[in-house]
């Protein structure tokens, strides 16, 4: 019986890694559209986000059966509710992904980005799928220091975002308010998906440590 559910407790596990490697090839995907005016691409992007959402809600009703048949303790307990927690941070980088696209999608068959600024958002979606993809690795091997290496990726993510609010705010900027706004938005969805993605590697550290990073020790993210 206790072997059965240590395997349901891997399984979880299981779904919320996979999840992550569904997220990042969404945002891969939707970075591409956004940068080649893709809307094929866009559409399928669209289109999938209706399997993340799917995976969130079997993680979330696999784990609300364990905590009411297994009464899970200690570190199974921990795993049980950093999946639900980082199941909820994993959608919402699909749906910042859903975002990507829908932008790309809205001003094709025209860029939606000036050309100036397409270099600072192809390495901030290089930046943020490889975030995804270092969540998916802390998932499963739970190892802390991988966990707290993600903080610097998110970093150069921050500053990428910082210095996109000086490009459209300098005098040479001539592509208007539509595509400063266009500009601004979409710097946000990827600053806020690196975030997700550091918030899921927080919610590993808690599973192996018992703290959760952010409150109280210098040694956190």
């Amino acid at each position: 019986m206790r072997e059965a559910y240590h395997v349901e407790l891997e399984q979880l596990a299981g779904n919320l890694a996979g999840m992550s490697v569904q997220v990042a090839n969404a945002m891969e995907k939707a970075t591409r559209a956004l940068l080649g005016a893709d809307l094929a691409l866009a559409e399928q992007v669209i289109g999938d986000d209706a399997k993340i959402d799917d995976i969130r809600a079997e993680c979330e009703e696999q784990a609300y059966a364990l905590l009411a048949l297994q009464a899970p303790v200690a570190t199974d307990l921990r795993t049980v509710l950093a999946v639900i927690h980082a199941a909820e941070s994993l959608e919402r980088m699909g749906d910042l992904a859903l975002h990507v696209a829908k932008a790309a999608r809205r001003r094709h068959p025209e860029h939606a980005l000036p050309e100036p600024v397409r270099p600072y958002f192809a390495e901030m979606g290089d930046a943020v799928v490889k975030l995804a993809l270092r969540a998916e690795e802390v998932i499963k091997s739970r190892d802390v220091e991988a966990a707290r290496s993600l903080e610097a990726e998110d970093d150069k993510v921050d500053d990428i975002h910082r210095h996109l609010f000086s490009v459209i705010m300098a005098k040479d900027w001539e592509f208007g308010v539509p595509a400063a706004v266009d500009v601004t938005l979409l710097g946000r969805f990827y600053e806020r998906y690196a975030d997700h993605a550091v918030s899921v590697a927080k919610r590993m550290v808690f599973v192996a440590t018992g703290k959760m990073p952010g409150y109280g020790s210098a040694e956190d993210i």
